[in-house]
């Protein structure tokens, strides 16, 4: 394990989801996880299986490669973000409009079994319990995890 063996930190388990839709997808995908696997407070530990997607939300679009990877790390939800969206950056991914094109997408799905909602990041992930792909990939590569979701309440406080 490449985490520093100072202070004997446990790593925390995250999982991060993966998608691509232009280019050579499924490199896009791989090269990302090379990537993450490189940095020094992160180790991949499980990779799933991949699976074509549509598009969702702005659908005149190519479909998605996806996939989920379990990583054990040191740093915390926000600097992890950071990281990703640095390797979304290195990997060329462009700002443009919600839901449109891009050759690399990294989110963190979960982390630990923590509940957290900045302007940053939300986790668990709010559309994990809208694709099922991502219930799936979870599931294959980690079959004890409980996935439990809330029921969205309503203006009245009704679920």
């Amino acid at each position: 394990m490449k985490m520093p063996a100072r202070g004997r930190v446990n790593p925390h388990t995250a999982y991060i989801g993966i998608g691509s839709n232009l280019g050579d997808r499924l490199h896009h995908c791989k090269l990302a996880i090379q990537t993450i696997d490189h940095e020094p407070h992160i180790q991949v530990s499980k990779i799933s299986s991949w699976i074509e997607t549509k598009p969702i939300g702005y659908t005149r679009q190519n479909n998605f490669i996806n996939g989920v990877i379990e990583i054990k790390t040191t740093l915390s939800p926000l600097l992890l973000l950071k990281t990703l969206k640095s390797i979304e950056e290195q990997a060329g991914r462009k700002k443009n409009f919600k839901w449109g094109p891009r050759v690399i997408d990294l989110d963190i799905l979960l982390y630990d079994d923590i509940s957290m909602k900045t302007t940053e990041l939300t986790i668990p992930h709010p559309e994990i319990h809208n694709r099922a792909f991502i219930r799936d990939h979870l599931l294959e590569i980690n079959p004890q995890l409980k996935l439990v979701f809330n029921k969205p309440r309503d203006r009245k406080g009704r679920g």
